[in-house]
C-alpha cells in the first residue's frame, strides 16, 4: 500500500530519505529544500531564490506522484532567520498558479539540516482518483 519514490530531478538520498511516500489517495513529502538534482545550494543567503528553487522541486515530486500543488491540502514551512516581511517572498512562488492556498504552518527556526539552507516545505496532497 505504500509506495516509497526518489524522482529524476530531484537529489536523492535513499540511505537516509524517501523523497515522496504514497498511500492510497495521499502523497507526503520529504522537506523540499533548495538544492537541485546533484545535491547543490541554490539560492545562497536568498531566502526567495530557495523558495522558488524548493516550488520546483515540489513540482517534480508531485508530477512523479500524479498530483500537483492545486492539490496539495497541508504545508509545513520553515524558514530560518524568520522575519514578517520574508512572508511573501516565500509564499508567492508557492502559491504561484495555484486556485487557492493550502492549509499552512510557518515555523522561523534557528537552522536548517545543513548549514546554507533557509527554507524546507513539507507537503501533503491529494493524488486525484484517474479512474
Amino acid at each position: 500500500m505504500l509506495t516509497r519514490t526518489n524522482p529524476a530531478g530531484l537529489f536523492a538520498a535513499p540511505e537516509l530519505i524517501s523523497q515522496s511516500v504514497a498511500v492510497p489517495g495521499l502523497v507526503f513529502l520529504s522537506g523540499q529544500v533548495a538544492w537541485n538534482a546533484d545535491g547543490e545550494l541554490v539560492g545562497a543567503g536568498d531566502h526567495a531564490a530557495q523558495a522558488e528553487q524548493v516550488a520546483r522541486n515540489i513540482d517534480i515530486a508531485l508530477a512523479a506522484a500524479g498530483t500537483d500543488r492545486a492539490h496539495v491540502v497541508k504545508e509545513t514551512v520553515y524558514v530560518v532567520d524568520h522575519a514578517p516581511e520574508l512572508v511573501p517572498a516565500i509564499l508567492g512562488p508557492l502559491r504561484a498558479g495555484v486556485p487557492a492556498p493550502p492549509a499552512s504552518t510557518l515555523v522561523g527556526v534557528a537552522a536548517l539540516f545543513q548549514p546554507g539552507f533557509l527554507v524546507e516545505v513539507d507537503v501533503v496532497a491529494v493524488v486525484p482518483d484517474r479512474a
